[in-house]
């Protein structure tokens, strides 16, 4: 019988740990989020050598200190028993830092292989390891690896078999804090014995003697170890009093003095010193005059590249359920549960199209930040936006989804998981729905000619675009200097080499991004889809204020003996559809929706909304774009008047530029559509931080809409009716 093993995959950021995962794992993985808290979560299973390995890849960390979300994770899954391996991918061009993690997973005595990862690059900067040295220091075996290439990980699956197999024999690792600090230690460890505790049993004791030590949060936080506080206290007083530090400081100290020893004696390198192709790259990209330029460029490629490549498959989609749509309703005899064939119809199909049409977004986007992240570009972009972004509280990596929502706010909200910080992300997240994403366009595009002059109309859309930016960039100045108020946080700005990315990474990214959307907020946009589907259509009218039909086939008769394509012939076309839309403008008043409309009328007044209006915006929730269909039927009053009428025309008739604003800039900055609440339902996994997000953003379009339209009126400012 095949044997099982538990590995644990543990590294710095950009060490390449996530290339060596992919290449041992493939498509066999699984993807979520550690629960209660947003950090992604992987793991994998592979077979080697007829033995089965579950291989769980750890978030990226500097440390186990425990200063992060990530680190916390790390630190609870290290210390949680059935692990039989860790391997720890150390990037092997900056080895001195890489290795400080290893000094801490050291000290949990779980066997660990050391992977040196990019030692092609390490060549190439003239570095030399002798590696059974530092295999003695560490008490691990270490191996060598290229991870970005299929034959890189060879070495590496050679030394794991043997590794599996020779567990009971790993070594003890040469770490030394110092005879005063290794007597703290052993006299803290000493007391964690004595209390006699099997919870931790699997760790040494000496490993939490010195996270105590450390004060590091996760550590202190453990009830178990309450009782051996005042031993750690009075440790701690002596170090500080004989040595003059704080205790959250003499143990890195003593770890980077423990490296700068060990590095000396295993690694050198050789006397060609020749600049790399990055450092001659970095030399523009980075440049202070050229790199915010550059920088522009690229990501407009990247929105280019999403976007318009996108556009064609997203219409095949629609195409196709639309198709899929008539197909069954063809199939399905009308009388045949006509209210579950509705349901299927418009509710279901409807809405699984209305999901999916978003696919090709999701993957088109990711692969570009996949592109952007495997080559090391991603890091360049936080690195020159960061100044600039650092002004209204955020960093440079919150640049790229905020541009990337002008697209669409799904995916954006998605491309904020590159921002490592939690604080950060949060502040991203909650101001990205003030984008002006593609959804809204219709909006203006309806709105701008019916109330303002040509010469205006590029003026008008370019003011909502700015309008949004404007309001993101104080809202999220505000947010960092209250709720989400603290001290700045320090970022490492590393500025991994330029590599050429891989075609199964990049695909593998592209895959699990889109199984995440689909299999969580596609599951939720279905069923708010539906139950939308339900408020728009029920309890259905019977008595009606003329009788429809019978005007209707008045028509249909006049337009017998009528030559076809007339403009006799067009006018009566038109009559009928007014009248249709005129039947349908009672049905929705009727509804669910129409009723909340009208009760919410005297509240949505104030600013410039009358019922239909009102009614539109609640259709909008299920996407921006219903408020134009939606309003198109809502507002059809069955005119008699011959001509065509289109929608801009009749809204200009009954509506003054001030209201026409008002609407423009309330769907600007209210509630977006469902599938951005759910995605932020999903990426901050709280409820509390969607309902807040939601009333927040009504809140302020109300109030700031109220603001224009009161003040409008005031002063008579767009008050006449142009139509």
């Amino acid at each position: 019988m095949a044997k099982r093993f538990k590995i644990a995959l543990a590294g710095n950021p950009n060490c390449g740990k996530t290339c060596i995962f992919n290449a041992l794992t493939g498509a066999r993985q699984h993807v979520g989020n550690y629960p209660g808290v947003t950090v992604e979560s992987k793991s994998g299973r592979f077979e080697l050598d007829g033995m089965e390995i579950d291989l769980v890849d750890l978030p990226g960390v500097y440390s186990l200190s425990s200063s992060s979300p990530e680190e916390e994770v790390v630190f609870d899954e290290l210390t949680k028993p059935g692990i039989d391996l860790i391997l720890n991918v150390v990037d092997s061009t900056i080895p001195r830092r890489s290795l400080y993690l290893t000094t801490q997973l050291a000290e949990l005595h779980i066997p660990m292989m050391l992977v040196f990862n990019m030692s092609d690059d390490a060549d190439r900067k003239g570095l030399k390891f002798d590696i059974p040295k530092l295999e003695k220091y560490f008490g691990s075996p270490i191996v060598r690896t290229v991870g970005c290439r299929s034959d890189g990980i060879r070495p590496l699956l050679k030394k794991l078999a043997q590794t599996l197999t020779e567990l009971e024999d790993h070594g003890v690792p040469m770490l030394s804090y110092g005879a005063d600090i290794d007597d703290a230690i052993a006299a803290v460890a000493g007391r964690i014995d004595a209390l006699g505790t099997t919870a931790y049993s699997h760790v040494p004791s000496r490993f939490f003697a010195i996270k105590l030590l450390e004060h590091d949060t996760a550590a202190m936080r453990l009830t178990v170890f309450h009782p051996v506080a005042g031993a750690v206290e009075e440790q701690i007083r002596h170090l500080r009093e004989k040595h003059a530090i704080e205790a959250d400081t003499f143990m890195a100290d003593r770890r980077y003095a423990m490296l700068a020893g060990a590095c000396r004696d295993t690694i050198s390198m050789s006397q060609a010193k020749r600049r790399e192709i990055s450092d001659r790259i970095d030399m523009v990209m980075t440049n202070k005059i050229l790199g915010l330029p550059l920088f522009f460029l690229i990501i407009y490629c990247t929105f280019w590249f999403t976007f318009v490549c996108a556009e064609p498959v997203m219409d095949w989609i629609e195409v196709f359920f639309g198709w899929l749509g008539e197909g069954v309703k063809e199939l399905w005899d009308p009388a045949v549960l006509p209210y579950l064939r509705a349901m299927v119809t418009d509710g279901i199909i409807g809405g699984v199209g209305g999901v999916l049409v978003f696919l090709p977004n999701i993957l088109f986007l990711f692969f570009a930040i996949a592109i952007l992240e495997d080559s090391g570009y991603m890091s360049r972009a936080a690195f020159v936006m960061d100044g600039v972004m650092r002004r209204f509280g955020l960093q440079g990596r919150s640049f790229v989804p905020l541009v990337l929502g002008f697209g669409c706010n799904v995916p954006a909200i998605m491309a904020t998981r590159t921002i490592e910080s939690t604080r950060d992300r949060t502040v991203t997240i909650m101001v990205l729905p003030l984008m002006s994403c593609s959804a809204r366009l219709p909006i203006y595009a309806l709105l701008i000619p019916a109330f303002f002059a040509v010469k205006y109309h590029a003026l008008m859309m370019w003011l909502m675009y700015v309008i949004g930016v404007v309001i993101a960039l104080v809202a999220a100045r505000l947010m960092k200097a209250t709720l989400f108020k603290g001290d700045g946080e320090v970022y490492l700005m590393e500025l991994p080499p330029y590599r050429m990315p891989t075609f199964k990474s990049l695909m593998l990214h592209m895959w699990d991004r889109g199984r995440m959307y689909l299999q969580k907020a596609g599951t939720i946009i279905l069923a708010t889809s539906i139950i939308l589907y339900i408020c728009n259509t029920y309890p259905e009218k019977q008595e009606f204020q003329q009788d429809y039909d019978a005007a209707i086939a008045a028509v249909q008769e006049r337009q017998t003996g009528v030559e076809p394509g007339s403009d006799i012939a067009k006018q009566l076309e038109e009559q009928i559809i007014r009248l249709e839309n005129a039947r349908q403008a009672e049905l929705m008043a009727y509804t669910i929706s129409g009723r909340i409309g009208q009760a919410l009328e005297p509240v949505f007044r104030p600013i410039g909304f009358d019922w239909m209006l009102t009614t539109a915006s609640i259709g909008a929730l299920a996407a921006k774009e219903v408020f134009v269909s939606q309003l198109g039927i809502l507002y059809a009053e069955g005119e008699t008047d011959s001509g065509s009428v289109p929608l801009r025309v009749r809204l200009a008739r009954n509506y003054t530029p001030l209201q026409g604003f008002c609407v423009m800039l309330f769907c600007l900055l209210s509630i977006p559509c469902l599938a951005t609440l759910a995605i932020i339902r999903r990426e901050l996994n709280s409820w509390k931080m969607t309902g807040v997000e939601a009333v927040g953003l009504f809140a302020l379009a109300y109030i700031l809409t109220l603001i224009v339209y009161q003040t409008g009126l005031l002063f008579h400012i767009g008050v006449g009716i142009t139509g």
